[in-house]
């Protein structure tokens, strides 16, 4: 009978000591690592072993058998094997990944900066238009891959005394914040123009909601274009076959003279310009569910979003010509061929390479009540500076530093 409780002491006394412990370890997973449900299930099954090893330990046969050490060893070393197992795995996930808008520096491309060689597309004379020391100049946001064409813009005509520049800056009046961020803080009247695709769907419904029309005057042409790894042997795919791929009706490589390998087709998340592309592209077929990493979430927990880019063998993404290959360029990805065209400088200038769209300036104008129509809006930004900085872009030196950005200007289409 004494053994009997002793043996019940010990194991309430191991549980309280495993329930403090899991409590304490669990908070210090989930606030420190980027997978947490992993790490969280290989923390649980240890503290299950210390437990049954606490409460057998009590049992002088058993302490002392040959083979208790031996199992308890064995165990906790496998443990640590999936653990360190599994962290090689993420860290050579994550090395796969080509094309993140997180791997970019946009303060190499931030006007007038001296701190290191300007990578700014110039003139290299004066502008016909400029803006003052003192005046109110236009407040600037928009995707980060059209950062480099904003930001020449900001060197060439505005004053290089006004406020912050910095694109991380909460007060710069040159952000970089990205397509959908950018969409937002112009819907909420934190930006006067944003430089962008266009708006997808649930962008122009914020939009309306917030009784604003989205006005977008097109200053250049970008092409959209795909990739895969470069060891992948398919160089052409067909545009039908590519919406078969994101539809979910082409699902290995050898249906489109590849490899015998499932395709992993990877898409961007919906407020990005190359997902609205994208979707304006299928038109009414509409991509299938895109493939997603748990993350852990600013509270603790663990969240989904969509997946970035892993250049997988099997793998397939896409990106705006720009980005892609200047901006973030990547030797281990190649592009493809659409319907038997190349999107190189020639082809897309040509429009030889058809999946081609243009970018814009963005402003909001307000909705009448009494009508939706273009015709019964009103600019909703008094800034007088607004118009005149559209009307340089689209002119003649607006049009040479798209060009010498690497975009291609309205005159090339």
């Amino acid at each position: 009978m004494e053994r009997v409780m002793t043996t019940i002491g010990v194991a309430l006394l191991g549980l309280a000591g495993c329930f403090f412990a899991g409590i304490i370890g669990t908070f210090v997973i989930l606030f420190t690592s980027d997978h947490p449900l992993f790490y969280t299930v290989i923390f649980y099954i240890v503290l299950l072993i210390l437990e049954i090893a606490f409460i057998l330990s009590s049992f002088e046969n058993i302490l002392h058998h040959p083979l208790f050490n031996k199992l308890l060893i064995g165990c906790l070393a496998g443990c640590i094997v999936a653990a360190a197992g599994y962290k090689a795995y993420t860290l050579y996930d994550q090395n796969m990944v080509a094309i993140s808008v997180q791997d970019i520096d946009l303060q190499k491309y931030e006007p007038f900066r001296t701190e290191q060689p300007s990578m700014i597309a110039s003139l290299g004379r004066s502008p016909s238009y400029h803006l003052d020391k003192g005046d109110a100049v236009p407040r600037l946001d928009g995707a980060t891959a059209l950062y480099p064409v904003y930001s020449a813009f900001v060197q060439t005509v505005y004053p290089k005394e006004a406020a912050s520049y910095d694109p991380h800056d909460q007060k710069s009046v040159v952000r970089g914040s990205g397509t959908g961020s950018a969409y937002e803080r112009l819907i909420a009247g934190n930006t006067d123009i944003i430089f962008a695709a266009a708006p997808s769907s649930g962008q122009e419904q914020l939009a309306e909601r917030n009784n604003l029309e989205l006005h977008l005057t097109p200053i250049g042409y970008e092409a959209f274009v795909f990739f895969v790894n470069k060891d992948n042997p398919v160089s052409n795919l067909t545009s039908d076959q590519i919406k078969e791929i994101y539809t979910g009706h082409i699902t290995n490589w050898k249906q489109v003279g590849g490899k015998n390998e499932s395709i992993q087709a990877f898409q961007r998340p919906e407020d990005s310009g190359s997902q609205a592309m994208l979707r304006k592209w299928m038109g009414s077929e509409q991509p299938m569910t895109p493939p997603v990493d748990s993350v852990a979430s600013g509270m603790g927990g663990i969240m989904d979003k969509v997946a970035d880019y892993h250049n997988y063998t099997n793998a397939i993404g896409y990106s705006f010509h720009f980005f892609a290959t200047t901006m973030n360029p990547n030797t281990e990805i190649k592009l493809l061929s659409v319907d038997g065209v190349y999107p190189d400088s020639k082809s897309i200038a040509s429009g030889t390479y058809t999946l081609i769209t243009p970018f814009y300036a963005v402003t909001k104008h307000k909705l009448s009540k009494d009508s939706k129509d273009s015709a019964s809006t009103t600019a909703v930004s008094s800034n007088p500076h607004i118009q005149p900085f559209l009307t340089w872009i689209v002119s003649p030196e607006g049009q040479e530093l798209i060009k010498k950005t690497g975009y291609f200007p309205l005159q090339a289409q």
